[in-house]
């Protein structure tokens, strides 16, 4: 039986700095437990001086430890021990985050976990394959590109997937020999402690992963600011991105690997051989962690003589979710990480029925479960591109429906001004997915599918405001490591 009480977990309340956990007495935060809205926890807000002690500490294991200096497979046996670790204390790790998380305990045990520690795995193998590069050159020089880690990178996590977020931003940067400072979520803050304890457990040097607690306001700003930083990873919205940039611009130039927000089309063609399977891919595309995914393929584009027989079976899947708290093994819709969230959800929705929309299903909030933020599957359709439903990112459980009669038109419909994290195309015509792939300005199309495969390989990442650089892939582990040239003459 995968249920627990949510009131007997224990929670390592703190930051995490040279190996130890720190509890300070500066202004504290009250953290949700969205599936109740029992507060569980006050959370201690790093001040500026907290991150410059976590940052100073990165930095000098980074200098005296073997980390970034000694054999490079050495990291990948502690990343590999690190990834063992997490299987060991699955179940405790699984409590933890699901408990104040909008992940379901079985979701968690069944996707988050293994694919995490998966994903660490698959980095550490990178540890001793990037090294650089011999250049040609002329017979009497010798030139050479050397790849070296940063030092310190600050990676901000965001709160919709803690662990799996995190360790795609911790995993490449350490494989590339950097030391790491992470800002959790404050919404979402304390499973990424447990595993920064589990790291020191698999050998990895303290100071070489620390965790700080906090705001963006305070944390994550002082952490970007501060000048021994060299690298930012963050995701998260665009609007939180394009400060980021500008705060931490003004501590010196640094490269930065943003995710942002999206607002991805599922551009359906009658010619699909198969309506039931793109009906479920959608369905979990728009109604998995209740939508709260930048990825979430939010804007469904039909050909307008499969829409009804599509919509018919979205309709079905949707009624058949089960909203509860994400300790119970049978809940298989997740909440809304707070209230602040939907209520602006429903305002989104609220004012997009007011511009001319119909919620066919849904458009409310879930009032059976007393306190916790639940907002039913909702599909809108008769929308236009003008309606702030299929404007503005909602992170909810939200499709909006427009259709179209030829390819051209569905195209034009499926670009957006904005955005260009992800798109689906389902087609049975291979040249007609090709042209789609072509055309629709997206760091990721996927074709006659939805979502990530578990093979770490593919890099994903947005075109426009959606991002810059790459998450996962090879891509991932080169961002976290610049090139120095040297050019060696020995003909005198």
């Amino acid at each position: 039986m995968l249920d627990f009480d949510p009131n007997t977990v224990s929670i390592p309340n703190g930051h995490f700095i040279d190996g130890t956990l720190v509890t300070d007495h500066s202004d504290t935060l009250p953290v949700r437990r969205p599936s109740d809205n029992y507060i569980y926890a006050d959370l201690p807000i790093a001040t500026p001086e907290t991150v410059d002690r976590a940052v100073s500490s990165a930095q000098r294991a980074f200098e005296t430890s073997d980390w970034a200096s000694g054999a490079p497979r050495n990291r990948a046996r502690i990343m590999r021990r690190w990834a063992d670790l997490m299987e060991v204390n699955k179940e405790e790790l699984g409590r933890l985050e699901a408990l104040g998380s909008t992940r379901p305990i079985k979701d968690v045990l069944a996707v988050d976990l293994p694919y995490s520690a998966d994903c660490l795995r698959f980095f550490a193998e990178w540890a001793d394959k990037l090294g650089g590069d011999v250049a040609a050159t002329r017979s009497d020089h010798l030139g050479l590109v050397i790849a070296e880690p940063y030092g310190v990178v600050a990676c901000i996590a965001p709160w919709n997937f803690p662990i799996t977020q995190a360790l795609t931003k911790i995993g490449p940067a350490l494989a590339a020999g950097n030391a790491v400072v992470l800002k959790p979520s404050e919404m979402t803050p304390f499973s990424m402690v447990r595993l920064a304890e589990l790291a020191i457990e698999a050998g990895m040097p303290p100071g070489i992963l620390n965790v700080v607690q906090g705001t963006g306001a305070v944390t994550g700003d002082a952490m970007c600011r501060h000048p021994l930083v060299g690298k930012i990873s963050f995701t998260g919205s665009t609007r939180t991105g394009a400060a980021i940039m500008a705060a931490s611009a003004e501590s010196g130039v640094k490269p930065l690997t943003l995710e942002l927000g999206g607002k991805s089309p599922q551009l359906v063609f009658a010619d699909v051989p198969d309506l039931d399977r793109v009906a479920r891919a959608i369905s979990n595309s728009i109604l998995g962690n209740a939508g709260q995914v930048c990825v979430a393929g939010s804007r469904l584009i039909v050909q307008r003589k499969a829409q009804d027989q599509l919509l018919e079976r979205l309709i079905a899947l949707a009624k058949d979710v089960r909203p509860g708290p994400t300790w119970r093994s049978d809940t298989s819709f997740a909440p809304i990480i707070s209230t602040p969230q939907l209520d602006r959800i429903d305002g989104i929705v609220r004012r997009t029925i007011a511009e001319g929309a119909e919620a066919v299903i849904g458009g409310r909030r879930v009032v059976s479960i007393q306190d916790g933020a639940f907002y039913e599957p909702t599909i809108l359709t008769g929308a236009l591109s003008h309606m702030e439903a299929v404007r503005e990112e909602v992170f909810g459980p939200v499709l909006t429906v427009q259709s179209f009669d030829d390819e051209e038109e569905g195209l034009t419909l499926a670009d957006h001004p904005v955005y260009g994290l992800a798109a689906g195309v389902y087609t049975g015509d291979v040249s007609k997915a090709l042209r789609a792939v072509r055309t629709i300005k997206a760091g990721t199309v996927w074709v006659n599918r939805y979502g990530r495969t578990a093979d770490y390989v593919i890099p994903t990442g947005g075109y426009k405001s959606s991002g810059i650089g790459k998450d996962l892939g090879r891509q991932a582990v080169e961002a976290n490591m610049r090139l120095k040239s040297a050019l060696i003459d020995f003909s005198a």
